[in-house]
């Protein structure tokens, strides 16, 4: 007998909490020179914001429409190819 195992996924929807107004102070930018490609902000950012992009010279992307500058992405990279930056 075949057993088929499958894996729970959750990713949290994009745009749950809406749309970010103009509260946010602070946004994540990202350096892909220090990038080591790692997933650790894709995997910990609670607004699902964050998209990788294996095929481009830029390995993330970050939808700054929903994300609302809680900098857990900064925190967590090892590498520190995420910084916070004043909003413009």
């Amino acid at each position: 007998m075949t057993y088929v195992k499958y894996l729970p996924l959750a990713k949290p929807k994009v745009g749950v909490s809406g749309k970010t107004g103009t509260w946010r102070t602070e946004r994540p930018v990202y350096d892909p020179s220090k990038c080591v490609k790692c997933d650790l902000c894709w995997l910990y950012c609670p607004e699902g914001v964050i998209e990788i992009r294996a095929s481009s010279e830029r390995y993330i992307s970050i939808d700054y429409d929903y994300c609302k500058g809680c900098g857990v992405c900064v925190s967590v990279c090892p590498t520190k190819a995420l910084r916070m930056e004043p909003e413009r």
